[in-house]
């Protein structure tokens, strides 16, 4: 009886907490396809005006309760993000791939300094890194853009992937790449036939974590980008600024489904090199 009671009420604590992560979000879902323009709260009727409104298809928006100010504005800060999100990404994981596989590989002295050295930008305030990193370009003279976004990405998205690899690393066995090399193959063919294929789950999973997060960082970008380097964020706040409208939610329910696709694209591809495995 004790034990029946104890499973309903974890079943029932379960069902709470993922009706507080996962409700609000629905909620921005449901109310990007109501159709009044004044009161996003109050349902008026089902409608897609707010999405073909997106992509400047919709004839039905008033020039009063058009929200979003060009479709141009907004493209162009999609493009921004999946640049920025692309090289950052890439980066990150090919310098944080090489930073967990030198901390593995060589037994150096201070080794806990230098593990929490790349953990600190993670835990760092954004809003401290971001300050930090304006200041930085401002002195050193680097024009604000596209270019002071990517590198400010990676200054933190480094660390995610450094952690997801070197979990991945620590559950190796070490003695593969000692019998690879005892069978006369060359410190390259090891790591491309041995080391590379067991940790390339890792390497996968932290780039695509490391995309996602790019694609929704706010406050550092906000802080780094200028003026004419807007990403899809900044663009968002800039709207929101103005009121909450339902081409705002439609435009976060795009993003949102974006962002899903990706982690589920990750999680196969994952599940895909480890059945390999």
């Amino acid at each position: 009886m004790h034990s029946t009671f104890s499973t309903r009420l974890l079943s029932l604590y379960g069902v709470l907490f993922f009706l507080f992560i996962y409700l609000p979000i629905g909620l921005i879902f449901v109310y990007s396809f109501n159709s009044n323009p004044i009161n996003m709260m109050v349902w008026q009727s089902f409608t897609f005006d707010w999405y073909r409104t997106i992509f400047g298809f919709s004839a039905e928006v008033t020039e009063a309760t058009l929200y979003v100010e060009s479709t141009d504005q907004l493209i162009g800060a999609v493009q921004n993000s999946l640049i920025v999100a692309s090289v950052a990404a890439s980066l990150s994981t090919l310098l944080g791939t090489a930073a967990a596989l030198a901390l593995y590989r060589f037994r150096v002295r201070l080794e806990g300094f230098y593990r929490a050295l790349m953990m600190t930008p993670m835990m760092m305030p954004d809003i401290v890194l971001g300050i930090a990193l304006l200041i930085f370009f401002v002195s050193i003279g680097i024009d604000l853009g596209v270019t002071t976004i990517m590198i400010g990405h990676c200054t933190f998205l480094i660390s995610y992937v450094f952690i997801i690899v070197s979990a991945r690393l620590a559950g190796m066995d070490p003695s593969l790449e000692e019998a690879s090399a005892d069978l006369g193959a060359t410190p390259f063919t090891t790591f491309r036939r041995i080391t590379l294929p067991r940790i390339l789950p890792g390497v996968m999973g932290g780039l695509m974590l490391a995309f996602i997060i790019s694609m929704d960082d706010l406050v550092i970008t906000y802080f780094i980008s200028g003026v004419d380097a807007t990403t899809l964020p900044v663009f968002i706040l800039s709207m929101i600024r103005r009121g909450v409208k339902p081409e705002i939610n439609a435009i976060a329910s795009m993003l949102l489904m974006f962002s899903i696709i990706v982690a589920s694209l990750g999680i196969y591809l994952r599940a895909r090199s480890e059945k390999r495995l």
